[in-house]
């Protein structure tokens, strides 16, 4: 392996890829209440988990899925949305990023927790094909149970691809008897 790769690879703490995003929430976020859009607030989390998720790796990553989002409370017009975002686990091309999301009025002073999320990124080369992620290193207490919890989702994730497979080859064995 050449020294780049293997400098590259070195294991990284949870806070050197942290990411923070703030955005003012203006009338064209809104849907006819002058709430977010939920589709705008899920834009605003897939770019700052990708942008930690980028910096783990640091290498191109996309995209491959936002496995759990809760709305919790509305935004409104005016409002200021703070994102934060960790890389929770790194697998071998493939990390669980996991985001938060505050709604702030910054006339009355207030902040409070509207949104949680998990997503998906895979590491890729400029070619597309995919690449290995360091290790994550917790440094205990919130990391380490993201950690393990993230390990734990990735099972569930595997068992529900296996458990698709097996139904999707059933379905294709039917649809061969029938004809």
């Amino acid at each position: 392996m050449k020294e780049s790769t293997t400098s590259s690879l070195q294991a990284r703490f949870v806070t050197e890829s942290q990411s923070e995003m703030t955005e003012l929430v203006l009338p064209n976020d809104t849907n006819p209440l002058s709430h977010l859009l939920g589709g705008r607030l899920m834009q605003f989390i897939d770019l700052v988990a990708a942008m930690a998720a980028y910096r783990h790796a640091r290498a191109h990553v996309v995209t491959a899925s936002m496995e759990h989002i809760d709305f919790i409370a509305p935004v409104h017009v005016g409002d200021l949305v703070i994102l934060k975002a960790s890389v929770n686990r790194a697998f071998r091309t493939s990390m669980e990023v996991g985001v938060k999301a505050w709604v702030e009025n910054a006339i009355a002073g207030t902040r409070h927790h509207i949104a949680s999320a998990y997503l998906t990124f895979v590491a890729i080369d400029a070619n597309g094909r995919r690449v290995p992620v360091p290790p994550v290193v917790t440094e205990g207490g919130e990391e380490a149970r993201r950690y393990e919890d993230a390990g734990f989702r990735r099972q569930r994730r595997e068992q529900e691809k296996e458990r698709k497979r097996q139904n999707r080859a059933a379905y294709e064995t039917a649809v061969k008897g029938a004809t």
